[in-house]
Formats: C-alpha cells, structure tokens, sequence
C-alpha cells in the first residue's frame, strides 16, 4: 500500500500556521478600534467609518521594507522590523491628510519559525498603536524552496480616510509658505543596498560599536519615525499647504512631488540636520551632496509646509507634546526649472 504523502511532509506545517495565529492575538487585539466590526480570523476584516466621517474618502497605501530585511536577518533581529512596514504605508497616506484607520500584513517564508514570526508581528502592532490603527488581519504563507532558510519577505497594506474638504493636495500652497521638516530616525527602510554594499566593501563589524553611544545594530536597524499622531495634531490646529513623506529616492524625489507647476521648494542646505549617520555613509560611498538628497533622507524623514507666521508655533507644538526636533529647511518659491532648488 502506497505510503500518503502529506501537506506538512511537502514542507507547509498548518499546525504551526495555526499556532502562530493564537501567538498574535492578543497583539492585534491590543491595536483594535471600536469601529472595526471584524478582526483576526475571519475571511475578510470589515471596519465602519460611518459614524465619523460625513463625505469619507479613503487612501490606501501598500509597501515593504526592502533590504532592511537583510540586515535583520544577518543581525537575527526582527523585533523592529514590523515597526519599519506600519510606518512606511501609514507615513505616505498621512500625506493627503488621511487618519489611518486599519493595516494589514503579508509575512511570507520558506519554512515558519514561530518565534521569528511573532518577533515580527508583534512590531507589526507596535507600529499601528504608534499609528493609532488597527491590525485588521493579515497572512501568513509558508512556501518550501521559494526563499532561503531563515529569510522571509514584508508587505503592508494601510487604508485610511479623510474629509473630502479637507484633502491635503499641494493646491493651496502659496509663495512664501515655509518649509518644515521632522526629523528622521536615521536612513529609515531606504537605500539600503547601497548602505549593505558598503558595509561588505569595508568588511564593516557589525557586532561593534558605531559611535560611543550606539551600536551598529541600532543605528542600521534603529525603526522608521511613525508620524502620524503629530500630524494629526497639526492638521486639527493649523492650515497645513502640502505635506511630503521622505522616502526612495531622498528630499529630490519626494519633496516636489506634491507642488503644482508655477510653483518649486527651495531648500536650504546649511539648514539641514548633520547626522553622523549620514556623514558616515557620504564618506565610505563618496558621494556628492546631491547624490546624497537624491537617495537619503538626509536626517528629515516628513516634511509639512505651512504659513509663514503658523512656523514657530507648528514647531513649538512638535517639540513640547511629541519631542519632535522640527528644522525649517526652505520655503515656497516660483519655479523656473526644476521642482527642488538647493542654495
């Protein structure tokens, strides 16, 4: 009689499938808002925006973490790694104004390590408190032969929602408007093939020390700046014109992608934070200036644009109730040429 050859013997155990399910639970259940009618466990999550919103528009928003995950799988650390995929959705739907309601996960590997697994998600429901979102749901995929041992892939999936009158568009700004940008917490989850080049190139040892205060581990690893709850603020007491998430691509790619043609943002290098992070990876690359601001975020990790006479109290708001270090790093100006001047 031919032997049965079973699910879990073609490398899908369900049972730990299952188990890692009731490990995460209690993380979701720590993330839920009381309009979410349906969480963890079922087909589809269901979340009621009727009682808040009178003309609701909702954003959505969908990312990764890219080679970050490299480093977290070279250092064995995942605690933080979910922290990085909340805030990489969340960040870019808050720019059009939009509260982030709920989040969901893809997590996808080889072979399931539970312990790794719970390592991540419980990251994954850090980052939606800081959010002030709900983990809906999400999946797990054990996949034999599609990745290597140990290795696993992200992805999220934010959805949020805004008054349709109060969508944040880059159609208000005007000449004169003052550019404010919100610390970042060092590279953030981008540029990191170029950062994991260079550590190999100068046979970097991670398990040191990358300054007297911090390790490598830290500083590399160290999650993505969730900026949500100050924004929120900030919307709820002042004319925000426009608002840019820093990401792929630095300050060059990102910050003009919200002016309209008249108009251009002229940032103000001398202005701009000096993180030993990023003096580090200028020195070991030899970059240029601008080929930093074309990949990095260059230590301003969000920036919000607003009234000339809103720019004290907007960062005063930022330091006293989220201990934010806020830089006005430019201002609105006319466009001749190109979307972002540097002076």
């Amino acid at each position: 009689m031919q032997t049965s050859i079973t699910y879990k013997d073609a490398g899908v155990d369900i049972e730990i499938g299952d188990q890692l399910v009731e490990r995460i639970k209690p993380f979701a259940k720590s993330t839920m808002r009381e309009e979410v009618l349906a969480g963890i466990g079922g087909f589809g999550a269901m979340f009621d925006i009727a009682k808040k919103y009178k003309e609701p528009v909702l954003v959505s928003g969908t990312d990764g973490v890219g080679t970050k995950l490299k480093l977290a799988f070279e250092l064995n650390k995942h605690d933080t790694i979910g922290e990085d995929l909340v805030a990489m959705s969340v960040n870019d739907i808050l720019v059009q104004g939009a509260e982030p309601l709920f989040f969901l996960d893809y997590f996808a590997c080889g072979k399931l390590n539970i312990d790794t697994a719970t390592d991540v998600i419980k990251g994954v429901a850090k980052g939606c408190e800081y959010a002030g979102c709900s983990l809906i749901g999400g999946e797990t995929a054990e996949m034999p032969g599609m990745y290597q041992n140990g290795e696993y892939d992200l992805a999220g999936f934010a959805v949020g929602c805004v008054e349709k009158n109060q969508i944040i568009d880059g159609k208000k700004l005007e000449l004169g408007d003052v550019i404010i940008g919100l610390a970042s917490s060092g590279f953030h989850s981008n540029g990191y093939s170029l950062v994991r080049k260079i550590i190999k190139q100068s046979n970097l040892d991670l398990t040191g020390n990358f300054n007297n205060n911090e390790s490598w581990e830290d500083a590399l690893l160290k999650p993505t700046v969730i900026y949500v709850k100050p924004i929120l603020e900030l919307l709820s007491k002042f004319e925000i014109r426009g608002m840019s998430h820093i990401t792929g691509g630095g300050i060059t790619g990102n910050l003009g992608r919200i002016f309209p043609e008249q108009l251009a943002a002229e940032v103000k290098l001398d202005n701009l934070p000096q993180d030993a992070i990023f003096s580090w990876i200028k020195q070991e690359a030899n970059l240029s200036q601008l080929q930093m601001l074309e990949t990095f975020n260059c230590g301003i990790g969000f920036a919000v644009i607003v009234r000339k006479e809103d720019e004290i109290a907007v960062k005063e708001l930022l330091h006293n109730n989220y201990n934010v270090t806020a830089y006005t790093i430019g201002a609105v100006v006319n466009r001749i040429s190109q979307e972002v001047i540097y002076i």
